[in-house]
Order: structure tokens, then C-alpha cells, then sequence
């Protein structure tokens, strides 16, 4: 059973910064996509950022130039770091986690984390 588990998430002043964190465990981590997604109230969940197993990043239009995505295999662990955060990014993140490749698409993937709150304040 593959397990994902994230952390990272608080309250931050628009602008500010947070790195969000999902452990990966129950697999061979370094055969996973992984993909950063979040959902605010009321809203559909949307794709963040993708990492696949082979390192490809893919980022959702909102966030590029200011999120990055990275992997540390090691670890078992992707990243999500934040920066330029604004009011309109707040939501609870999830990780999702597929085998190989990731993908932009949440319905396809297979494995998901209990995400964490992000919240910035004006």
C-alpha cells in the first residue's frame, strides 16, 4: 500500500514563502510521479505542479515562475516550494502519486495524501 503524507502547510503573508513536503512510503519511490495539486472551497481541484520518475516537471499556469517542484530520491520525498505567495493561492495541497509518469489530470492518479491548509494573509 503506498502511503503519501504532507506536511509544510500554515499561514503566511502574501508574498512570503512555504515549502510544502510529501513522504512517499510502500513503493519504490523512484518509479512514482508525483503531482502537486490543490482545491479551495468551493472550487474544483487543480493541478499545481508534476514531477515525473525521471525528473520532467510540468507547472500549472498560475504558479509558474513562482512554485517549484523538486524530488529528492533519497528521501523519499518531493517538494514544493512557494514563493510570491498571494491571496488567491490559498487551499489545501494534496499530493497524488502514479506510477511513472506524472500527469496534469487528478483523475489519474492512483494514491493520495490527507493534504495540508495554506493560508496568506493580506
Amino acid at each position: 500500500q503506498v502511503q503519501l503524507v504532507e506536511s509544510g502547510g500554515g499561514l503566511v503573508q502574501a508574498g512570503g514563502s512555504l515549502r510544502l513536503s510529501c513522504v512517499v512510503s510502500g513503493r519504490a519511490f523512484s518509479t512514482l510521479g508525483v503531482g502537486w495539486f490543490r482545491q479551495a472551497p468551493g472550487k474544483e481541484r487543480e493541478v499545481v505542479a508534476t514531477i515525473g520518475w525521471r525528473g520532467t516537471k510540468s507547472y500549472g499556469d498560475s504558479v509558474k515562475g513562482r512554485f517549484t517542484i523538486f524530488r529528492d530520491n533519497a528521501m523519499n520525498t518531493v517538494y514544493l516550494q512557494m514563493n510570491s505567495l498571494k491571496p488567491e493561492d490559498p487551499a489545501v495541497y494534496y499530493c497524488g502519486g502514479r506510477a511513472w509518469q506524472a500527469t496534469m489530470r487528478s483523475e489519474q492518479y492512483d494514491y493520495w495524501g490527507q493534504g495540508t491548509q495554506v493560508t496568506v494573509s493580506s
